[in-house]
């Protein structure tokens, strides 16, 4: 007799990032810099006060906090979690019951639908229009018409960069029955988020992460914003100690550096236009080569020669992110964009 794997997940494969030591690094959509050193300083010194042989607060009361205050919005609304993959798994598995239908849209974020398929939930997918965008009454005509429990999706959308309005996203939220998850990852980049009204909505889950504009991807730290009453049954539904110590001493360290973090958004996104408007004029160089606007922290292109172009900029030691008909490139610092421009100009000129 042997064991063997059950079909769900006879057939996966382990995520693996590109290994590997490259002078660039433009794929992952991280923050391009570490914290300066007097915030390095803060962390040091909180480390020593850990008490290691203790569990973490369960409720991460310090960073939600501080998390809290950072956005201006009443603490009890939010939860704490493991990253917002911990979040995104758990909702769905909890909130979803057998034979419930849940509904992404594409192109998106892969590990919504990915998710779906190990809590054996039933995933729909809606199309975008040719121009990446959202037609925000479609999608509410498929969620009533289908009967959909759950509608999840990034805003502003990873990969493609683009953002459904604060407008829209109220009028969506208020028109179905459906419990609605915004994912605003990227929202900190930009300013039609719906995290300060999300008491005034009974179906609204907002997702935010501390790994982008916060720049503490390795901490692990994601955070769900909702009502009084959603909030409470996403806090029974995790386990009891699922922010480790070490991230939720740093994590409110690092909120609380309200004036730094709010001046490198402010960077981040200048960086971000800037690199927007040098792709657009390379362009001129190729059909081949459409550039898309964005609100995020990174810049969506289409072109067919996106593995070509992402093994040269990889064999100058640059790594940016291929997605069959289209390349993502994550902002980096000045000199590190200015850098990849000059390369690309290179391979397109050849």
């Amino acid at each position: 007799m042997s064991y063997e794997l059950n079909k769900k997940i006879r057939e996966l494969e382990p995520y693996e990032p590109i290994s590997g030591t490259y002078k660039i690094r433009l794929d992952a959509n991280e923050c391009p810099e570490n914290y300066p050193d007097f915030i390095k300083e803060e962390i040091k010194n909180a480390i020593d006060t850990i008490d290691f042989n203790r569990y973490p607060d369960p409720l991460a009361e310090k960073v939600v906090t501080a998390f809290a205050d950072y956005y201006g919005i009443n603490p009890k609304y939010v939860t704490a979690g493991n990253g917002s993959d911990e979040l995104i798994f758990l909702i769905e598995a909890a909130f979803m019951e057998k034979g419930d239908r849940m509904l992404c849209v594409a192109p998106d974020f892969s590990m919504y639908k990915f998710y779906s398929s190990i809590c054996e939930v039933v995933c729909d997918t809606f199309i975008k229009s040719d121009d990446l965008s959202i037609d925000t009454d479609a999608l509410i005509e498929k969620v009533n018409r289908d009967n959909i429990k759950l509608l999840l999706f990034s805003n502003p959308c990873n990969p493609t960069g683009q953002g459904m309005t604060a407008e829209d996203a109220h009028r969506l939220v208020t028109s179905v029955n459906a419990l609605v998850i915004l994912d605003e990852a990227y929202m900190d980049f930009w300013d039609q988020s719906l995290i300060n009204e999300v008491e005034k909505y009974s179906n609204l889950i907002i997702f935010r992460t501390a790994s982008k504009a916060v720049g503490s991807a390795a901490l692990r730290l994601g955070f769900a914003v909702a009502n009084e009453t959603i909030s409470r049954a996403v806090k029974a539904v995790k386990s009891p100690y699922n922010v480790n110590t070490f991230s939720q001493v740093v994590g409110s360290i690092i909120y609380k550096n309200k004036d730094y973090l709010k001046n490198r958004q402010k960077t981040i996104v200048r960086n971000r236009e800037k690199l927007y408007n040098d792709l657009l004029e390379l362009s001129a160089l190729s059909d081949d080569f459409k550039v898309y606007n964005s609100c995020a922290n990174f810049v969506f292109v289409k072109t067919s020669f996106g593995k070509d172009l992402w093994n040269y900029l990889k064999d100058n030691s640059i790594v940016i992110r291929f997605m069959g008909d289209y390349i993502r490139i994550s902002v980096g610092t000045e000199e590190e964009n200015e850098e990849l421009i000059s390369c690309i100009k290179t391979y397109l000129s050849r």
